[in-house]
């Protein structure tokens, strides 16, 4: 080049470097794709581009943008950017406009669901001005994400079909290193709590954010720039993309929407799981039902290829497509490879979900695959990788490194996790006197303080919030009061397990008075002559029932439409027409006056002369709470879905226990319909069930997910699951495991079997409870066997005996406990439980002392017979008992019905009972038509053993001690077994 060439070169680069400075970029002949804002909210705004076409019969297709960036970044360039592309292709284009929250009224005070309705509100006005013509909705980055989860919220209505670029749903999937989700968690929440909750992201910092992503990028393109600076024509076809990148296309992000971001979809990664929250609603993706087409970068650091793809396991209702470009995070929607593959496969795509054309050649069906098989480099991973090849280690050799380091942080991070919730749950176990101030109400209460717009529980597709709770909590309290309830009053609660329920308990709790728990349907009568209770709460659905049972009746709940059946006086008092701002609350009332050692809760369990209360303090509930969070390790990110009721010990002291000490959402469940535990399963994103007995049958029968789809749960927690449901619970929930607990009422035991490789095992007791023995014992003469020193012997490996536990210091062992039984002077309660130990230390449940059968060659014990009937393919639910025999004993009989399509032979029995000793086994097995169950699910023995003896036939079969098999019972054999017929 000559020096004229020269001269003319830096006088060219000098003009438009001029140019640059002075108006931020070149001037070009562009102009933007012309547009009207037809719908104007506070936001959003709406924009319809080409107004003026009005071809009839058009597809419509509304673009999302993410929050980070503007909307203009569908119309970069005219001729090359989405809007002019679709446009030509006949297709009718919407926008919608979140605008810049520095310049929109409240814009920095936004979450993510402000912008999920307004993507809802503009969809509404879409369909209004289109003549309710299905949408083809589009969305970028996080702008697919908002058409994913407002899919979700209007359960695809008015929705043609889903299109979504880079938009990643498992968000932990993307996580560098393969670093453990529980560390990864960790940090977003802090960053949620503590630093984005104080400020937001301006556009300058989004900006220097997205550069920093790929520094290498960025500045090799300023250079380029700066290089070619002298040749405007070869700058301006690129010009409008390099202004919207290096300034005019980045927005602020709000702090509120970003913390909501952080919480929901990196530390609760809830697009996986369900359970989001938009509008009070909770929401799952596996509510959408319209085809899909995810476009997937293989160069893409923000929406990472794993990432992106977990929307086939999020949203299983769906058919899902998807087109992998070798582009980066931007390359997809915008510049040459956008130009000329994906506006133009978006078209096709557009016109053959309405009917004209074929399936684009280009597109295949997303299929699931490993995590970290496609995920493409980090930044840091680039440079890891560049330093370990300039060393020359090879490929292999730095990512066994980065394998190895990974594996190592995920363990270590994933322990000291659990450990960083578990140890301060029983370091407070630890602390807990006689005198110290607990209960269900100061709980619920140091969760208000702590998380006041925390999600307390769900119910009926209403998330409501802890401060909202104690609020509730707080005016039933005050109802309370005006009814005349006071601090350790005793009052019946007979309620189904609703929020009501839920706030009746724990309103008394917070008064200091004892809630009496108390089964719907159950001998209702009885229950208040044993318990000495003068005042019920009840629902509408209840309120006939506890008018006659000559209480006074207070009725709490059932929404507007509440249509009490009894007319309301002096002994029936409507407690949702009392004002609590009227209420004058007395000088006698402190809130959460329960001290550890004093009576919280009475539990009523059995019928007729069998009923039994059971009493618990706040400190055994306490004891119950923080042991099954420690050993379910329940935390924030948990959901756990109560299908145990709160009238039974597993659903007071287990599920919302539980829930409670672990920080945990509570989802309460109206009914046990299969087909609705499927639904709110997804849409509450339930990671834990909680059961009682044989709770889960109807569901397992159901087959209600299917083999293909995919489940947020992750636990079954409760208690009395028989082991052949147990393993089916297992099969068909894979990998979610089941965690058994046996929590006694009497004394502090808590056991948990948290390995859960042992179908029907109570497991170990739990940290932090009580120790545990178990003393030989007589359960014919009801006497405990005592060595020549007069103490009680303790039980040996696999000898039945009575579970005792150590007395504490909070628990009054003068009352029902016995002292001198191991060593004089020592302290333990007893329980009415025979349990085994096995040589690893675990224990089982073998009977309770009062339901063994009193045979000839003596005792014979229940659970395990029923245990090894429910691993009978074909059996459904089994109960054992002892009836009178011809020898003035008992023998000893179990009763099953058979699971429907099958058929049970005597085969199956002998095989069956092979695994019990010969003394074990029951002398009569015979099939009902029907076992009924209790209102806690457990099979009732009673209610068989009255319908009276086994009829001799096909249908029942006795054990012959002469070859250890089963035959048929003939009317000679039930004769010389039983007797004379009654």
């Amino acid at each position: 080049m000559g020096i004229v060439g020269q001269v003319q070169r830096l006088i060219a680069t000098a003009q438009n470097g001029l140019e640059v400075i002075r108006f931020g970029g070149l001037a070009t002949d562009d102009e933007s794709s012309p547009f009207e804002v037809v719908e104007r909210k506070p936001n959003f705004r709406l924009r319809h581009y080409f107004p003026g076409d009005d071809t009839p019969d058009r597809p419509v297709a509304l673009l999302i943008p993410p929050l980070m960036v503007a909307a203009d970044v569908y119309d970069v360039t005219t001729d090359k950017g989405a809007i002019g592309i679709l446009s030509r292709a006949g297709i009718d284009t919407w926008v919608v406009d979140f605008g810049a929250p520095e310049t929109e009224e409240g814009g920095w005070k936004r979450d993510l669901a402000d912008h999920v309705v307004a993507c809802n509100d503009a969809i509404d006005a879409v369909l209004r001005r289109t003549g309710g013509r299905p949408i083809h909705l589009a969305g970028y980055s996080q702008g697919g994400m908002f058409g994913y989860q407002v899919a979700a919220f209007r359960r695809t209505d008015g929705i043609a079909s889903l299109i979504t670029f880079g938009s990643p749903v498992d968000l932990v999937a993307g996580l560098p290193f393969g670093l453990p989700a529980d560390f990864t968690s960790s940090v977003a929440e802090f960053i949620a709590d503590h630093v984005v909750s104080r400020f937001s992201l301006s556009d300058s910092m989004v900006r220097t954010g997205f550069q920093l992503l790929d520094p290498v990028k960025t500045v090799r393109a300023r250079v380029d720039f700066v290089r070619q600076l002298h040749d405007r024509e070869a700058l301006l076809p690129r010009e409008r993309q390099r202004r919207f990148l290096e300034q005019d296309g980045w927005v602020g992000y709000a702090g509120p929407a970003l913390a909501d971001l952080l919480k929901q979809f990196v530390v609760h990664n809830r697009m996986v799981s369900g359970g989001f929250v938009i509008a009070d609603q909770p929401v799952t993706l596996a509510e959408i039902t319209c085809p899909i087409l995810a476009f997937v970068g293989e160069l893409d650091d923000i929406g990472v290829p794993a990432a992106v793809r977990g929307i086939k396991r999020a949203a299983p209702n769906a058919d899902i497509y998807e087109m992998r470009l070798r582009a980066g995070h931007f390359g997809l929607v915008a510049g040459n490879t956008a130009a000329t593959i994906t506006w133009p496969l978006v078209a096709d795509w557009v016109r053959w979900r309405d009917g004209v054309g074929s399936m684009p050649d280009m597109i295949e069906p997303m299929l699931e695959d490993d995590p970290d098989q496609h995920r493409p480099p980090t930044p840091v991973e680039r440079m890891m990788h560049t330093a370990a090849t300039a060393a020359e280690v090879g490929t292999t050799v730095s990512r066994g490194i980065i394998g190895f380091a990974g594996s190592r942080i995920r363990s270590s991070v994933e322990f000291s996790g659990e450990a960083a919730r578990a140890l301060p749950r029983l370091s407070r176990l630890g602390q807990l006197q006689p005198h110290t101030q607990i209960s269900l109400g100061s709980m619920l209460a140091e969760q208000g303080r702590r998380a006041p717009l925390g999600q307390s529980f769900i119910f009926d597709d209403r998330v409501h919030t802890n401060a909202a709770v104690n609020t509730r909590i707080d005016n039933v309290v005050k109802g309370l009061i005006q009814a005349g309830v006071r601090p350790a009053g005793r009052v019946g609660v007979l309620m189904e397990t609703r929020p009501s329920g839920l706030a009746a308990v724990a309103a008394l709790s917070r008064l200091g008075a004892v809630s009496v728990l108390l089964a719907p349907g159950g001998d209702l009568a009885a229950a208040i002559r044993l318990t000495g209770i003068s005042t019920l709460i009840t629902d509408p659905q209840n309120v006939a029932a506890a008018a006659t049972a000559g209480c006074k009746v207070l009725v709490l709940g059932g929404g507007d439409a509440r249509g009490l059946s009894v007319p309301t006086g002096e002994r029936v008092v409507d407690l949702e027409q009392i004002d609590p701002d009227l209420v004058d609350v007395p000088g006698w009332y402190r809130p959460n006056p329960g001290l550890a050692r004093e009576l919280a809760f009475i539990l009523v369990a059995g019928s007729g002369d069998g009923m039994e209360a059971k009493y618990i303090t706040n400190y055994r509930w306490a004891l119950s709470a923080f042991g099954t969070a420690s050993s379910a390790d329940l935390d924030r990110g948990d959901t756990v879905y109560c299908l145990a009721p709160l009238h039974h010990s597993s659903g007071l002291l287990v599920s919302l226990g539980g829930a409670v000490a672990g920080g945990s959402r509570i989802a309460l469940a109206r009914s046990m319909e299969p087909a609705k535990f499927a639904e709110e399963v997804h849409r509450y994103g339930v990671t834990v069930v909680t059961y009682t007995w044989t709770m889960l049958r109807e569901i397992l029968d159901a087959d209600v997910f299917g083999p293909q789809h995919q489940h947020p749960i992750r636990l079954f927690i409760g208690s009395g699951m028989p082991p052949g449901l147990w393993r089916r619970t297992v099969d068909q929930f894979t990998p979610a495991r089941v965690l058994e607990f046996y929590a006694a009422t009497e004394g502090d035991i808590v056991l948990a079997n948290v390995a859960g490789v042992k179908a029907g095992c109570e497991g170990r007791p739990v940290p932090g409870t009580a120790s545990v023995e178990l003393a030989a014992y007589d359960p014919i003469a009801d006497e405990f066997e005592v060595d020549n020193r007069g103490f009680v012997r303790r039980c040996a490996d696999d000898e039945v005996g009575l579970l005792l536990s150590k007395a504490s210091p909070v628990v009054d062992a003068s009352k029902d406990g016995m002292r001198g039984v191991f060593a004089a002077g020592d302290a333990w309660l007893p329980t009415e439980s025979l349990f085994r130990r096995d040589r690893d230390g675990d224990y089982w449940l073998v009977d309770n002392k009062h339901t063994v059968i009193d045979t000839a060659r003596g005792p014979v014990f229940t659970q395990p017979i029923a245990g090894a009937l429910n691993e009978i393919s074909a059996v459904d639910l089994e109960v054992v008992y002892g009836l009178p025999a011809a020898e003035q004993r008992q023998v000893a009989v179990a009763a099953v019905s058979v699971r429907k399509g099958y058929r049970l032979e005597v085969q199956d029995l002998t095989d069956g009972m092979y695994g019990l000793v010969a003394a074990q086994r029951p002398d009569v097995v015979h099939v009902v038509d029907d076992i009924p169950v209790g209102a806690s699910y457990r099979p009732s023995a009673a209610a068989v053993r009255a319908a009276g003896r086994p009829q001799p036939g096909p249908r029942a079969w006795y054990y012959d001690w002469r070859d250890g098999h089963y035959k048929e019972l003939t009317v000679a054999m039930a004769k010389e077994i039983f007797g004379e017929p009654e």
